[in-house]
């Protein structure tokens, strides 16, 4: 079961605990995405891990 998804209606709910603001799902990284806090969540085994000491930085190109 390599295909995995996010229910939409998860999304709909779920939002960044960092500005509270909408999360994209990024299938290929299975990481939903804050553009506004530039932050990647995992989720692992289908749970969203919301914790911001777990997200990734997208930081990673940007210099400002």
């Amino acid at each position: 079961m390599s295909n995995r998804t996010v229910d939409p209606k998860l999304l709909e709910i779920l939002v960044c605990p960092l500005t509270k603001g909408t999360l994209r799902y990024d299938q290929d990284a299975n990481e939903l995405v804050s553009e506004q806090a530039g932050l990647a969540f995992p989720i692992r085994d289908g749970i969203p891990i919301m914790l911001v000491d777990e997200a990734r930085s997208l930081d990673t190109d940007a210099s400002a």
